[in-house]
Formats: structure tokens, sequence, C-alpha cells
């Protein structure tokens, strides 16, 4: 049995692979010991990289977990190493994989911006953001820029959006790192549950049903309104919120991101 990690980007899908995931108990014996993610405490501070450690190592056969994870050491070699550095066991899975089974996902971009301004400014007023888009900023057009430039504000601190997608792109050259994309979670949800449970079965996980069922099992474990971040989950929704500018912005500032996540071929979109 693996010790399972669910990694994605903030506001990029990680509540619904944290379902996902949470659905594993009913096909197995799974725990989820329903801690905070392992890189935040219980009050959601953020916790120095030595405790993330402690807290990735921390995790047994059979542990479910979710987090949110940049691709660098010692976390990378944490995630992946087989061994000693693979459980507190000295196990390897099944035919010679790290014990641990890592899923990052991961998603479009845009949709994350779109995602993160609806939610900084009428979901959570205690977000860092939420003055600076509320009381300086007076368009969405304005909150999208803000969100692809990054903003340096005393009291508004935020990296721009191809920054954040740096610190994670590491995890697409991993092989022992299953990567999904959000939407094919949404929009081909049994082909990509097919691959998480054709991934844990190479990490020795065989469930007690057959593999359709297993399928529907995972699948009904999704409830996106149970999220508290939950608002549309729309694979595209940026579209109907980015503005000429906007998408002249992004690519300015993103370069080749998007052809490198296969999100698109090339900038003429």
């Amino acid at each position: 049995m693996p010790a399972v990690l669910g990694n994605a980007m903030p506001k990029s899908g990680s509540h619904l692979i944290i379902q996902v995931l949470q659905g594993l108990p009913r096909l197995g014996p799974f725990v989820n010991p329903g801690f905070p993610p392992v890189n935040r405490s219980e009050s959601n501070t953020k916790l120095p990289d030595e405790i993330i450690l402690k807290n990735i190592r921390r995790m047994r056969p059979g542990d479910i977990g979710y987090g949110y994870i940049p691709a660098k050491e010692p976390f990378i070699s944490a995630l992946t190493a087989k061994g000693v550095e693979a459980s507190p066991a000295s196990t390897k899975g099944a035919g010679g994989f790290p014990a641990r089974a890592t899923i990052f996902i991961y998603r479009d971009p845009r949709d994350v911006i779109v995602s993160h301004v609806f939610y900084a400014t009428q979901m959570h007023a205690g977000h860092g953001m939420h003055r600076y888009y509320t009381e300086t900023l007076s368009s969405m057009e304005e909150r999208i820029n803000a969100a692809i430039q990054g903003v340096q504000e005393p009291g508004s601190e935020l990296s721009s959006i191809r920054n954040k997608y740096v610190a994670y792109l590491n995890w697409l050259d991993q092989t022992e790192v299953l990567c999904l994309r959000f939407e094919d979670l949404i929009l081909a949800r049994n082909t990509a549950l097919g691959r998480l449970l054709d991934y844990l079965d190479q990490r020795g996980f065989k469930p007690d049903v057959p593999r359709e069922q297993a399928i529907q099992v995972l699948d009904q474990a999704v409830m996106p309104r149970k999220s508290g971040t939950f608002r549309k989950g729309k694979p595209g929704n940026w579209r109907e919120h980015f503005t000429p500018a906007n998408k002249t912005c992004f690519k300015e500032l993103t370069g080749d991101l998007l052809i490198r996540l296969g999100y698109e071929d090339n900038d003429l979109w």
C-alpha cells in the first residue's frame, strides 16, 4: 500500500483531487487522517520547509494527505525516492516504485486567475488581496492584469502568475509523479480516474472491486459544492472575463507557459 499525497497549486483543483482521494477508503485499507495540508498548520499558517518534510515523511502506507508543495528539493526527493527515503518502514512499492504515490493536479493559468480574483473579491473578505482588488482597483480587467503581473503593495503582495507556475512546473518532469489536468477530471473524468487507478496499481494497490466499479466509487466521491471555495469550476471560464488587453498582457508576461502546459499550440489564441 502506498501513502498517497494529492498535490496542487492553489485555485487549481486541490479540493477536487482531495475529494477523489477520499473515495479510496471505500476501495481498500486507506485512511484519511483528517489533518490540514502537509504544508500548513492547524491555524492555516505556512510551515517551514523542515516541518513540511517531516509531515511528508510521517505518512505511513495507506495514509491519504494533500498539500501545496512546490517542485523543489528536498520535496522532490522525498516524494519520488525509493528505499530508505521512500517510507518510514524503508520499503519499496511494487516493482521498485516509491512507496509514496503523488498526484499533482494543474489547471489552465487563465482560469486560475479568474478563480483567484473572484475568490479574493467575493468569497473571502479576509483574503490578502481583497482590499486592493475592491478599493484600489475598480474593474475586472484591472484585477486580471494585476493577477497576471503580480502586486507589490504594502499589505497586498502577490507574485506574478508566471512565477507561481515556475515554482511547480518541475513536477511535470518527474516520472514517478502522476500529473493530471483539472480539466480532464472535469471533462474526461473516467479516463483520468482510470489513470489514477493504474498508477496506484503499479505501486501495489489492488482495489477490492472490479475496475469499472472502482472508477464509479471515485467518481461518486466528487461533490464540488461541498468545497468552501467552489464557484464554477468550469474549464474555459476565462473566455468570459479576459479582455483583449488582458490577453495581450498575459502573452507578454508569460511567454511559452501555455504551450509548456499543453493548453495552446501557439500564441494565436
